[in-house]
Parts: structure tokens; C-alpha cells; sequence
């Protein structure tokens, strides 16, 4: 379950992310995007699957794009992502 709360919280730091970059307010967007890259961190990656290991680079790619529309656009297509992996990782451990 350890693993469920942290990809809910990257998903939800991610979308704060996105709002932020969206809205212009990069100053925002980026202390959320700090914060999931500190959520990413707490992911033991040892046992998730690959697909999600290749979706936690790109949390970290993140920072080499380039203008907030797009950057808005990768952070809130992770969080959806990141937010799937959570609810089947919680539905398959009841």
C-alpha cells in the first residue's frame, strides 16, 4: 500500500503542477513540481512495473522542456497516468 499513497500523491502534485504551468503561474507550478519529484523519490521502484518506471524518467525530463503549455500538457498526462496506476494498485491489493 506504501507505493499506492505515493503515486496518488505524485499524480495530485503533478496536476497542481499542470494548473500551475497552464495558468501562467510558474512560480507555483514549480513548487509543486518540486514536491513530485520528492514524491517520486518515495517510490520503490524495485516493485512497480516497467511501464511506470519509464513514466517516473520522464517525472525528471520534465525540467529540459521547454514553454509552460507544453510542459502543462506532459505534467497533466502523467498525473492521469500516475492517478490509473494508484486505483489498480490499490484495486489489486484488496
Amino acid at each position: 500500500m506504501n507505493n499506492y499513497i505515493s503515486l496518488a500523491s505524485l499524480s495530485m502534485d503533478l496536476k497542481r503542477a499542470a494548473l500551475g504551468y497552464y495558468g501562467n503561474s510558474k512560480e507555483m507550478a514549480e513548487c509543486f513540481y518540486q514536491e513530485a519529484l520528492r514524491r517520486k523519490e518515495e517510490i520503490d521502484i524495485k516493485s512497480v512495473s516497467p511501464y511506470l518506471v519509464n513514466l517516473l524518467d520522464k517525472v525528471d525530463q520534465l525540467k529540459k522542456v521547454n514553454g509552460n503549455l507544453e510542459k502543462a500538457e506532459i505534467a497533466h498526462t502523467l498525473s492521469i497516468l500516475f492517478q490509473n496506476a494508484a486505483v489498480t494498485l490499490a484495486n489489486n491489493q484488496k
